[in-house]
């Protein structure tokens, strides 16, 4: 099913926990850590129809009006990166079948696997050379 909003408010309050804590030194002085969130989403046609905007009391922004749950979860995922609240995120969609192929289709090259797991090795890295 797809994520309601408490399960988007969620996900921004672990990350800005994060970032307050590594900006306010909790961890001791330590580089910033890798935050990463990545997420899998049935790529079925209930999640890639437009959906229906209601919010009565605060407007929607415009690139989400109209938008479906997968171009949602994709924005929520540019946004955080954006933010620099995570280090990178990831939306990948695949069909209750590619349980036996492992097919997916990626949303953006923001959101993608592959820049993910490019930039979780770059953190590894950094971390091997810094500790030597």
């Amino acid at each position: 099913m797809a994520l309601d909003l408490v399960d988007y408010e969620q996900k921004a309050r672990e990350a800005v926990k994060a970032f307050w804590g590594n900006r306010e030194a909790a961890f001791g002085k330590q580089p910033r850590p890798f935050v990463g969130w990545m997420m899998m989403v049935e790529d079925a046609p209930e999640f890639r129809k437009s959906v229906r905007d209601s919010s009565p009391h605060f407007p929607v922004f415009e690139e989400f009006k109209g938008a479906s749950y997968l171009k949602r979860y994709d924005l929520l995922c540019q946004r955080l990166v954006q933010e620099q609240l995570y280090t990178t995120a990831a939306v990948i969609a695949a069909e209750r079948s590619a349980v036996n192929t492992g097919d997916f289709a990626e949303l953006s090259s923001m959101t993608s696997l592959k820049t993910f797991v490019a930039a979780l090795a770059g953190h590894v890295a950094a971390e091997a050379a810094r500790l030597g």
